[in-house]
């Protein structure tokens, strides 16, 4: 990574002026990109372990959080926060990653997630911890710095979590922070519900899209309207973005359900995602790029 680390202090002018406030703020945090005192930020934070439906929703909130102009804060982990920031790059929108190690590129972690750490300074956001270079990360750092990711922000949206789990920790700095805290609902069997649920029954905001959010904190911005990705050009096209309306689904059920040839469904699934007009979310599993 070709930038440099550098360090700020809470006197600092340019100091997170939303992170200032917490309770416990770092006195000094060290980071690799564009840092701002003042903005509009949201903390997006979940599972590592995250379903279809997780993923889909958090490219489908965080999208449109991103293009309405809300800077969206997570972890750098693999999961919902991964999504959360590939999401918010995809709109060109500004993301933080905030670590629970040294900055320095030994120290980053995850491993995988490297790339990506040069794709969101790239866009313009920033990687951001108040450990200094050369700090391995143990399991007493990364709950720590989760005070850091709600702290930057206006509030906090936890996508898929279980009951016991890093996301819920965030959720509970936020709500000792006097923050808002969202949690989107899920199916009631699933384990990665649980949170979630647990989160809403004691007083946090279901949220079923970035709509809700933005009412929520009474910010005067406005998701941008798009065209319908949902015509199809064809009666191939049309069947199959049809039957992903209802949510994502794997290549061997979009087959079943619109009982075209696989060499049909794949050549057209792989038109559409070129186009941009589904999303592939691993594993074969598509989505609508809504």
């Amino acid at each position: 990574m070709a930038s440099e680390i550098k360090k700020i202090s809470i006197n600092d002018k340019n100091y997170p002026l939303l992170l200032k406030k917490i309770k416990d703020a770092p006195r000094v945090i060290f980071y690799r990109g564009k840092i701002l005192p003042k903005e509009n930020c949201l903390a997006v934070v979940g599972t590592r372990l995250c379903s279809a439906y997780g993923k889909n929703a958090a490219f489908e909130i965080v999208s449109a959080l991103s293009q309405a102009g809300l800077t969206i804060v997570s972890g750098l982990a693999p999961g919902i926060d991964t999504a959360s920031h590939k999401a918010t790059i995809e709109q060109k929108g500004r993301t933080i990653a905030v670590l629970g190690t040294g900055l320095d590129e030994e120290s980053i972690y995850p491993r995988d997630n490297i790339k990506l750490a040069e794709k969101i300074i790239e866009a313009g956001g920033c990687l951001l911890s108040e450990y200094p270079p050369g700090t391995r990360g143990n399991k007493f750092t990364f709950p720590q710095r989760n005070r850091i990711i709600s702290g930057l922000a206006l509030g906090t949206l936890v996508i898929e979590a279980k009951q016991k789990s890093g996301a819920l920790i965030t959720a509970d700095y936020a709500k000792k922070q006097k923050r808002p805290v969202f949690a989107l609902p899920g199916p009631i069997h699933s384990p990665n519900s649980r949170g979630c649920h647990y989160l809403i029954k004691k007083g946090a905001k279901l949220i079923e899209n970035a709509q809700d959010i933005l009412k929520e904190l009474n910010l005067n911005l406005k998701i941008p309207e798009e065209n319908d990705q949902t015509k199809g050009k064809s009666r191939e096209e049309y069947l199959i973005l049809e039957k992903l309306k209802t949510g994502p689904l794997d290549i061997d059920e979009i087959i079943k359900k619109t009982g075209l040839p696989a060499s049909v469904v794949a050549a057209n699934l792989s038109a559409l995602e070129v186009e941009g007009r589904i999303r592939n979310l691993e594993g074969n599993t598509f989505a609508l790029a809504r």
